[in-house]
């Protein structure tokens, strides 16, 4: 970063075209991880693991309206992006642990400031939804 940008977001500096041709947002890197993290479940499955490593059973009782097949599918996505890591243990029957790698630790830094920035302007977003209705 340069000393004459330090407060333009890294985002921002870069130039788009215009308008953006739709196969490089679908290649885009960025598009690409905000599918990921952007989608109904992963950001609170990212979250939960971010306190400790979970059982599937215990993630599946503390998300109270997430189904045992969306689950699967969201740590599956998790674990094949490197975010998280699956471990199985030898017990009968096998038991089997969920906990973040440091690419997924490494996402709670983001995950946090959006959060922050999502509660700091909670009343800004309400105030404005509530004027277009």
């Amino acid at each position: 970063m340069s000393a004459t940008n330090t407060d333009v977001p890294s985002i921002l500096r870069a130039r788009l075209p215009s308008p953006v041709p739709a196969h490089e947002h679908e290649a885009c890197e960025v598009t690409d991880v905000l599918r990921r993290v952007g989608d109904k479940w992963s950001v609170l499955v990212t979250v939960l693991l971010g306190q400790r490593a979970h059982r599937f059973n215990e993630l599946h009782r503390g998300i109270e309206t997430i189904s045992q097949r969306m689950l699967t599918r969201t740590l599956r996505g998790l674990e094949a992006d490197g975010i998280v890591h699956r471990e199985v243990f030898p017990t009968n029957p096998p038991s089997v642990e969920y906990d973040l790698t440091p690419l997924g630790r490494s996402l709670l830094v983001p995950l946090s400031a959006l959060a922050d920035w999502a509660v700091e302007h909670r009343a800004q977003i309400a105030a404005a939804r509530e004027a277009r209705q």
